[in-house]
C-alpha cells in the first residue's frame, strides 16, 4: 500500500494547491500543509515552491511527482486486473482430480469448457491422494467420496454407485459367493484406504472390513488386478460398466452396493465471493453430467 503522505503530495500537484487537495481528499488546508511537511522533513528535501498564489514543483519534486504517478498507475491497473478475474470467467484455474475419472469423463467436459470459455487458463492435477487445496493452492477438488472432509464448501454433481464385481475366470476358479459372509474365503481388491467398505443390502448398511490380496496406492492397478482375475472388488459404475456390458467382468452379489451416500462432488475452500471462473466450472460440470448419463445408472 502506498504512503498516503505520497497520495497528499500527487493530490496537492493535481489540485494546483493544498485549499483544492484539501476539497479533493476532504481535510482542512491546514492538515494537508502539516501532512506535505511532514513528507519534506522525512525526504530531507523540498518539493514545492509554495507562494500566496500558486505553487510549483521543484526539481526534486517533478522526479517524485513523475514516478508516484506512474506507481499509482500501476497499483489501479493491478486492481482492475484483479476485478476483472472475480467478474469474469477467465484467468488461472486450478483443478486437481482422481486419475481413472479425470481420464475417462474430465478431458471431454473440460474440452466443452475451454471452448466456452478460452480465456480461462486450465491446470489439471490427476492424483488419487489427498490433496490440501489450501496448502497446495487449488481452486477446485474433484472427489468421490461418501463424506466430503469437513470445513471445505462442497456441490455435489453426480451420483456414484459402486457394485461388487469380478471376472469370470476368478469365479470360475473360486466359485460365486452367496453372502456377504462367504466373501472371506475369497481374494478382495482394493487400493489404501479403500478398505473396509461400507456396504448397503437388504439387512441395511454394513461396514466390511476384510483385507486386500495385493497393496497399491493405485485404484486404476486394483481395477485391472480384477480384470486380470485376481479377486473381487468394489468399483463405481463409472468405472467399470463398458467392461460388465462386454463380460469381462461379472456382477457379484448384486442385492449389495456400495454406500448411496457415495457421489462426485467438486470443493474448495469457504469464501465469501467465488472468482466467476470457479463458479463457472462448477455450474459447467453439474449440467454436462445432469444433461445426459454420462454412464449406466448414473
Amino acid at each position: 500500500m502506498i504512503d498516503p503522505d505520497y497520495e497528499i503530495f500527487v493530490a496537492i500537484v493535481d489540485a494546483g494547491g493544498l485549499s483544492g487537495a484539501g476539497r479533493t481528499l476532504r481535510l482542512s488546508p491546514a492538515s494537508v500543509s502539516k501532512r506535505l511537511a511532514r513528507l519534506e522533513e522525512r525526504l530531507g528535501v523540498r518539493l514545492l515552491h509554495r507562494t500566496t498564489r500558486r505553487i510549483a514543483l521543484t526539481s526534486e519534486g517533478e522526479v517524485l511527482y513523475r514516478d508516484l504517478v506512474a506507481v499509482l498507475g500501476e497499483l489501479r491497473a493491478a486492481e482492475d486486473r484483479v476485478l476483472g478475474l472475480a467478474s469474469h470467467a477467465g484467468g488461472p484455474l486450478r483443478v486437481t482430480a482422481p486419475t481413472s475419472f479425470g481420464r475417462m469423463y474430465l478431458a471431454p467436459c473440460f474440452a466443452a469448457f475451454l471452448e466456452r470459455h478460452p480465456l480461462v487458463e486450465l491446470e489439471l492435477d490427476l492424483s488419487d491422494g489427498f490433496i490440501d487445496l489450501t496448502k497446495d493452492n487449488y481452486d477446485l477438488a474433484i472427489r468421490i467420496t461418501a463424506s466430503p472432509p469437513p470445513g471445505l464448501t462442497t456441490h455435489r454433481i453426480a451420483t456414484s454407485r459402486r457394485i461388487l464385481c469380478a471376472a469370470p475366470a476368478y469365479l470360475g476358479r473360486y466359485g460365486v459367493p452367496a453372502s456377504l459372509g462367504e466373501l472371506s474365503r475369497h481374494r478382495l481388491l482394493a487400493a489404501e484406504g479403500q478398505l473396509p467398505w461400507h456396504l448397503g443390502g437388504p439387512d441395511g448398511p454394513v461396514r466390511y472390513k476384510g483385507a486386500s490380496a495385493v497393496r497399491t496406492n493405485s485404484s486404476e492397478m486394483a481395477r485391472e488386478l480384477t480384470l486380470a482375475g485376481v479377486g473381487i472388488s468394489l468399483r463405481s459404475v463409472w468405472d467399470v460398466w463398458q467392461e460388465l456390458a462386454a463380460g469381462n467382468l461379472v456382477r457379484v452379489l448384486p442385492q449389495v452396493e456400495g454406500s448411496h451416500d457415495a457421489a462426485v462432488y467438486a470443493l474448495h475452500t469457504p469464501q465469501p465471493r467465488l472468482r466467476a471462473v470457479v463458479q463457472a466450472m462448477i455450474d459447467h460440470l453439474a449440467q454436462w453430467f445432469a444433461e445426459a448419463a454420462r454412464w449406466p445408472g448414473a
